[in-house]
Formats: structure tokens, C-alpha cells, sequence
């Protein structure tokens, strides 16, 4: 099983590690479970809306790009077909998130234009949790990987942090893919993140600048990598005195936010960037929002180490797993 495969397996073990520990705090989690770093992914491992809009997100993928080259008319209209599908569906039951929720129900409005269903005023982390798919599509250009990064994003999280951070996560996913190694992923993203502070692709976000306060779309954009690059200052510096047995969002956040879910996943995976099954404990025993944080732990970890990263009895009883190894191998 390649990378692709490694990666959506990765997000969704996280994801089923870290929905028994949300909404607890350390001690609470300690209660049940003294140790972190035998923390068991359930007999029933279920996850959550991260790994049903990941899924949701790459099966519009996929139908976009059997009619030809990715853009933002051929992904859109299958996207939000399929972010309003998940909107509707009874298995829709995983607590999800407010933003998700609000803008699909926006979304589901006949003819109504995607720029005004987006919550410019969120950068909750439903951005940046289901977008590990894009960064797996070997064919997509920088300009199309970060335009759909994006775009997927902004159906729902219109802030211009949940854009980048959006962007940020699918390019850490593609660099880890092809290989790019672990200690040097901060200082990638980090240049990444400065070539692209002004940069407002408004063939892929059309007007969307204009339903925000800025005085234009290039001050849109900056207030979104202005703090993404905060965040990646946290990340250094906690990377600068590491310390595998605390909380990891005492250092880079809750991860409830788009940019801290980023930086925290990050952190647990560099932490561990060769044990990818301590990457996603350590992710999934925290006192944030710990499934979203463990999902892209793990899909960074299953990105940098294929398939064979993940226990084959986790494997086995991770619910969708025939869709994500389906998707894995069509990406692979």
C-alpha cells in the first residue's frame, strides 16, 4: 500500500483514536487511560465527520477529474453535491461542526451562489481537517493544488486563515508524500507560506474577498498567512525544546482553529516522525480537539510512510475501509 493509501488510513485511525478523547481534558483521559502511549483505537473504530467529509471531499475529487483537468467549475459542482449529500445523511450523527453545518445547509439552496453560502467569519478547523486528499493527486499543479485547497475550504470556512492554513496542510501532505524529510517540512512550509502572503487566485475564489471587511483581496489573503505564520513560530519554537510527554496544545493549541490544527498535528508527527502509531497517540491524547488533531497526524505520518505504517489489525476493523483503500489505491 503506497502513500496515498498510508495517508487516508492515517487520518482515519487518528480520527477513531481521538473521537473517545474530545471534549476531555488530560486527566480526564488519564482516568481510563494512565498511558499515552498505549492508547488503543477501539474494537469498533468509528470516526467522525473528519473522515466522512475527507471521504466526501474524495469522491469529488475523483468525479472532477474524470472529465479532464481540475478547476474550480469541475470540482465545485461535485463538491458541493457532495458536501450537501453529508449534510443530509442519517449517518451524519458524529457531532459535526457548526460551520460545516450552517454553510451545507446555505449550499443546498438551488442556485445560490457558493461565495454567499461561505462563512467568511470561520477558520474553524473543519477547513483544513478533510483536505489531506488534494495534496494526494500526483497530476494537480501547485497553482491547482493550492486553488483547490482553497476553494474546498471556502464552501464552507470562508476566512482567509482557513484558506491557508487549508493550503498549507494539503502542500505538507504532498511534500511528505514525495519524500521531502521530516526536519525540514517547518522551514517548506514556512517559505511557502511567505511566497503566497499576497497572492488571491480569484479564478478559483471568485468574489469571495468582497463578502469580508478588507480593503481588498490581496489584505484579505495576508490576514489568513499572517497567521499561519504565527502559528508556525509556535511550532518552531516548541520543535526547539521538545517534550513528548506533554500535552501537545499546550504548545500550539487546541486545534479547534484551522491554523492550530495544523501546528499541532505537525508537532505530534515531528515528534515522532518515525513511529507514526506514537504520532497519532500522542495527537489523540490531548486536551483539544483531539480526533481533528490525531486525523492529520496520521495523515501526515501515513503520507511520509506509505501503508505499512499502520497495524494490520487497526487495518482491518477502521470503519469505511474499503472506500479509503478504494481511494488510496485509485491516488496511489
Amino acid at each position: 500500500m503506497g502513500k496515498a493509501t498510508g495517508a487516508l488510513l492515517g487520518l482515519a485511525i487518528g480520527d477513531a483514536l481521538g473521537r473517545l478523547t474530545e471534549f476531555r481534558t488530560i486527566e480526564m483521559i488519564a482516568a481510563y487511560d494512565p498511558d499515552w502511549r498505549r492508547l488503543p483505537l477501539p474494537e469498533n473504530a468509528m470516526v467522525t465527520d473528519d473522515t466522512q467529509m475527507t471521504l466526501a471531499l474524495g469522491r469529488a475529487l475523483r468525479t472532477a477529474l474524470e472529465s479532464g483537468p481540475l478547476g474550480p467549475l469541475s470540482l465545485e459542482g461535485p463538491l458541493r453535491e457532495e458536501f450537501v449529500d453529508w449534510w443530509r445523511s442519517p449517518e451524519n450523527n458524529r457531532a459535526p461542526g457548526v460551520t460545516c453545518m450552517s454553510s451545507c445547509a446555505r449550499l443546498s439552496t438551488p442556485g445560490r451562489r457558493w461565495q454567499e453560502a461561505s462563512d467568511v467569519g470561520s477558520k474553524g478547523c473543519g477547513a483544513n481537517m478533510r483536505v489531506a486528499p488534494i495534496g494526494l493527486v500526483k497530476e494537480l499543479t501547485p497553482r491547482q493544488l493550492s486553488g483547490a485547497a482553497q476553494l474546498q475550504s471556502a464552501l464552507t470556512h470562508g476566512h482567509p486563515t482557513a484558506l491557508a492554513a487549508s493550503d498549507l496542510t494539503a502542500y505538507a501532505v504532498r511534500k511528505l508524500s514525495e519524500g521531502l524529510p521530516p526536519a525540514g517540512l517547518p522551514a517548506v512550509l514556512r517559505a511557502y507560506a511567505l511566497a503566497s502572503r499576497t497572492r488571491y487566485d480569484e479564478v478559483w475564489l471568485g468574489d469571495l474577498a468582497a463578502h469580508a471587511q478588507d480593503p481588498g483581496p490581496e489584505a484579505f489573503v495576508a490576514r489568513g498567512w499572517a497567521d499561519c505564520l504565527g502559528v508556525l513560530d509556535r511550532l518552531d519554537a516548541a520543535l526547539a525544546a521538545p517534550d513528548v510527554e506533554a500535552d501537545p496544545c499546550l504548545a500550539t493549541g487546541e486545534g479547534w482553529i484551522a491554523e492550530e490544527a495544523l501546528a499541532t498535528s505537525l508537532l505530534c508527527f515531528l515528534l515522532f516522525p518515525d513511529d507514526p502509531v506514537a504520532a497519532v497517540r500522542r495527537a489523540a491524547y490531548s486536551s483539544g480537539d483531539s480526533d481533528s488533531i490525531a486525523c492529520l497526524a496520521g495523515a501526515f505520518a501515513g503520507a511520509r510512510h506509505g501503508g505499512a505504517a499502520w497495524p494490520e489489525a487497526w487495518v482491518e476493523r477502521i470503519e469505511y475501509r474499503d472506500e479509503l483503500l478504494a481511494l488510496g489505491a485509485l491516488w496511489d
